[in-house]
């Protein structure tokens, strides 16, 4: 099958589109300068403290490393997509099932940066132009915006944003020395406690875990194109360092200020407009490629459907959820999330690695693979229910989705596995 501008949809990356691993690295970390990134990292510090903040900055990535750990060598290994692994696990059906879950998080995601953004633009042109702008007004016109650069031009604005995010990044490391400079020590950072707080420690470690739980599952999207193993689980280090580092550069002038608004924050330093122009670029292309992946993962579903009208389509529901204030559901969300992907993780990896010995050929992919999707149901029902505390195993909700995935898969595929065979 001819692939249409070498993105290599259903068949495997070719040596000429090899690239280093620091170069997926430094792509991987970009994703993490967004509204909605900062916005975490400025809530859990306001509601943790810092020290407790750093912890749960902490964890939450040493789980998501561990879990890309395993999956960035599938794909550096099969050269396949996501979407095609998913058909070799879970049947050509059973992919679809999950490809239309990964749409429906992409297009939350969509709506939450949406709002967030729009947040953010009503909050300027009211402190700097004294001009009160309809946020509903903001949100419609900024999709019609995004929704057209996803359609026809969202290389333009990839191309910007890589100009754009790393001069993103020393603007709020100069944000983040300023608001240093202006405590009285660094124990006046490391003592702030918030006076009045209902989130936990795990509860913001588990939102943290949710936010980024995706990449794990779709690591393979990027590894596929890198030159070798080694090279592949250097490009985890993007995540590693990259988003623990972006919570901390939205934590520190959070708690310096009292305020969760990005934009609010620079008003302090008076830096509205720079800070703005510059996130509202970051922003603007981290949905367009919100929108295009989950117009992507919808086409898998039925190949016959309009690449256009379906992001229109999708366009239009994030829009409606962000003009409901899906933000405020966001942690919920994440929560959600954190149930129902990391098993996925766990069951592909078990798949490529100990039933088909790390081979993968088209003509294997199968219609249904009921084994995968029954571990995946079974699993997210029973995280469940530990996540409603109806009983414990790990007390870590996510991780129990993680093993219970694998474990449940193990059993249904013992058969296939030349250790069970041996005992």
């Amino acid at each position: 099958m001819e692939e249409n501008n070498s993105q290599y949809t259903t068949t495997k990356v070719q040596p000429k589109d090899f690239v280093s691993g620091w170069v997926v690295a430094l792509i991987i970390a970009s994703t993490g300068l967004s509204v909605s990134t900062l916005y975490l990292g400025s809530e859990i510090a306001l509601n943790l403290g810092f020290k407790k903040a750093l912890i749960a900055f902490g964890i939450s990535t040493l789980v998501l490393t561990l879990m890309c750990t395993a999956t960035t060598l599938i794909g550096n290994r099969s050269r396949l997509s996501t979407y095609m692994i998913l058909h070799f696990s879970f049947g050509e059906y059973g992919a679809k099932i999950v490809n239309f879950i990964f749409g429906i998080t992409l297009v939350g995601w969509f709506a939450v940066a949406l709002e967030l953004l729009a947040i953010a633009l009503h909050d300027t042109t009211i402190s700097t132009f004294g001009i009160d702008i309809s946020k509903a007004l903001i949100i419609i016109t900024s999709s019609l915006f995004i929704t057209f650069t996803t359609v026809y031009g969202i290389r333009s604005i990839e191309k910007l944003a890589n100009i754009a995010i790393p001069v993103l990044t020393a603007f709020l490391g100069y944000v983040f020395y300023l608001s240093i400079q202006k405590l009285d020590s660094l124990s006046q950072l490391f003592d702030y406690v918030p006076s009045n707080t209902t989130m936990t420690l795990f509860e913001a470690t588990s939102i943290l875990v949710g936010a980024a739980i995706l990449f794990p599952v779709l690591m393979a999207d990027f590894s596929r194109f890198i030159k070798t193993d080694k090279q592949s689980l250097a490009s985890v280090l993007g995540l590693t360092i990259g988003t623990p580092l972006a919570y901390v550069l939205s934590a520190v002038p959070s708690i310096q200020t009292g305020e969760v608004d990005i934009i609010k924050i620079m008003e302090q330093y008076n830096l509205v407009i720079p800070a703005f122009i510059l996130l509202f670029i970051a922003t603007w292309s981290t949905n367009a490629s919100n929108l295009y992946s989950a117009t992507l993962t919808f086409s898998t579903i039925n190949k016959n459907w309009n690449f256009k009208k379906v992001a229109i389509a999708s366009s239009i529901i994030g829009t409606v959820l962000a003009l409901l204030g899906f933000a405020k559901y966001l942690f919920d969300f994440l929560e959600l999330l954190g149930i129902l992907a990391p098993s996925i993780s766990s069951i592909y990896f078990i798949h490529f690695f100990w039933i088909k010995k790390q081979k993968y050929y088209l003509k294997d992919i199968n219609k249904w693979e009921f084994p995968a999707l029954i571990s995946w149901v079974l699993s997210s029902i029973i995280t469940a229910f530990t996540y409603l505390e109806v009983f414990q195993l790990t007390h870590a909700y996510f991780i129990d989705s993680f093993l219970l995935g694998g474990i449940i898969y193990l059993f249904l595929k013992r058969k296939s596995i030349s250790f069970f065979k041996m005992t």
